[in-house]
Formats: structure tokens, C-alpha cells, sequence
């Protein structure tokens, strides 16, 4: 049933409908908006990492490092180096590992454990192996992601962390 504008005069104005509209779909397109952000980053975060993991393993590959006779600490240097600027060294995490064959090679997602303060405990590997190994690099990188609007959140880690991981498997070159 129509109201007749002659009762009830508010209820055939419509100079606010436009504000009203906007203040029911606003908290829903900002959540949107927050959500395509926090996947962008990953994404961003996830390329630079998969951009470091090619190049430290060309070292390997090459014999470069076993040549120079790099250890782990030396090796995550190295990585280090070529993460790109918005990533923190100190979250990186690297797994160098030899396999018997490429359908023997290890690529799942490794299982963090943490301590009692939120640091991870977890060992990595490093043994780079010699001429005509096969070889598996994994990089690992706790990237920060905070929760937004309406419960979403990418975090797959304790303390609001999203882990990503770049993983290269290949056969070092005769050196």
C-alpha cells in the first residue's frame, strides 16, 4: 500500500537515500578493499621470495658454493642478499637437502615448530652434495599479515604470520 505524500511527507523524501545506501555497502566494499590489499602483498612477498630462492640456488647448482666451500650460515648470507628490500633476513628460513632421485625429492610444506617464546624450532638441513646430485632448496619466510573486517584473515601461522615457501629441486651441474 502506497503512503500518501500528504500524511506522511518524510517518507517521500529521498535526499538522503544516496548516504544511507553508501553507509550499508561501505563496511563490506572497505572489507573487500582490505582483503585484495593483504592477498596482493602475499602474492608481492611470495614472487620476491621464489625471485631469491632461483637466484641462491644458482650458487649450488653452479658448484659455486660447494667450490667455495660455503656452510650454512654463509650459504643463508648469500640468500639473504638476494631477498629483495621489503623482506627481513631474519625471517628467512632455508632447507638445503640432496635426494636420491626427483620423485624421491621432499617439496611439501615443512611443519614449524615453535617455542615457548613464538621463535621457530624447527632444524633445517644443509648439505648442498657434490657434481650430479639432486638437489632441494626450500626457502621459508614468515611474512606478517594482519586479520581484517569480517574475519578474514591469511595467517597459517601463530602470531598472525602467513608462511610462504619457495622450493627449487635440480641437478648440480659436473664442476
Amino acid at each position: 500500500m502506497r503512503v500518501p505524500c500528504s500524511i506522511r511527507p518524510i517518507a517521500c523524501d529521498d535526499r538522503g537515500a544516496t548516504i544511507i545506501e553508501f553507509a550499508i555497502v561501505a563496511p563490506v566494499f572497505l572489507a573487500v578493499l582490505i582483503a585484495i590489499l593483504q592477498v596482493a602483498l602475499v602474492y608481492l612477498a611470495q614472487d620476491g621470495l621464489e625471485g631469491a630462492t632461483e637466484t641462491a640456488s644458482r650458487l649450488l647448482a653452479t658448484g659455486q658454493a660447494q667450490q667455495a666451500g660455503m656452510n650454512a650460515a654463509q650459504f643463508q648470507s648469500a640468500a639473504c642478499s638476494a631477498l629483495p628490500s621489503y623482506m627481513n633476513c631474519s625471517a628467512l628460513m632455508v632447507d638445503v637437502r640432496t635426494a636420491s632421485s626427483f620423485s624421491a625429492a621432499d617439496t611439501g610444506m615443512p611443519v614449524l615448530t615453535y617455542d615457548n617464546n613464538g621463535n621457530v624450532s624447527t632444524a633445517f638441513a644443509y648439505t648442498p652434495g657434490g657434481q650430479a646430485a639432486i638437489v632441494v632448496v626450500r626457502f621459508m619466510y614468515l611474512w606478517p599479515t594482519s586479520s581484517g573486517p569480517l574475519g578474514f584473515n591469511i595467517s597459517n601461522q601463530p602470531g598472525g604470520k602467513r608462511l610462504l615457501l619457495a622450493t627449487s629441486v635440480f641437478k648440480s651441474e659436473y664442476y
